[in-house]
């Protein structure tokens, strides 16, 4: 066990865990942030996706000691009433379905945007590529993509 100091949503956290504690978990069983999903564990569906200095990455399999230092940005922290561009647009095209893969879908994509706030359809397909959504709401997700795009 170690301390681990983190920048999470802007906040200082300190936590008492094994370095090698996936990201993932220290935000959902030692914060109380679950809005971040676990989904496969291996870093291959996009649900645990968080930015790491404003980057997408996939927490099930990113060390806690590697994230110490960085700005980690959950779903929780991308707005606070849950009103970025992004997730009102997700709200006007009927995203969810199952709603479980979407947190990591619009990380993925507010970090697209971030880089990228007029992408075209295949940069958003490249982007969103490797996040899963076991509904199929991949035609949604690109019209949601573009309309964020346009408010922001």
């Amino acid at each position: 066990m170690a301390i681990i100091n983190l920048t999470i949503n802007g906040k200082s956290k300190q936590v008492d865990v094994d370095p090698n504690t996936p990201v993932l978990w220290v935000l959902r069983d030692h914060l109380d942030l679950v809005g971040t999903k676990f989904g496969c564990g291996i870093a291959q569906c996009g649900a645990c996706t968080i930015h790491l200095d404003g980057t997408a990455v996939r927490s099930c399999s990113l060390p806690v000691s590697s994230a110490e230092g960085a700005e980690i940005t959950t779903i929780e922290g991308l707005s606070e009433k849950g009103d970025h561009p992004l997730q009102e647009a997700w709200i006007e095209h009927d995203v969810p379905q199952c709603g479980y893969c979407q947190a990591g879908q619009i990380m993925t994509a507010a970090a697209l945007l971030k880089d990228n706030p007029s992408p075209s359809d295949e940069e958003i397909e490249d982007a969103m590529n490797g996040n899963i959504c076991r509904c199929g709401t991949y035609l949604r997700i690109k019209a949601a993509v573009k309309t964020a795009a346009q408010k922001l």
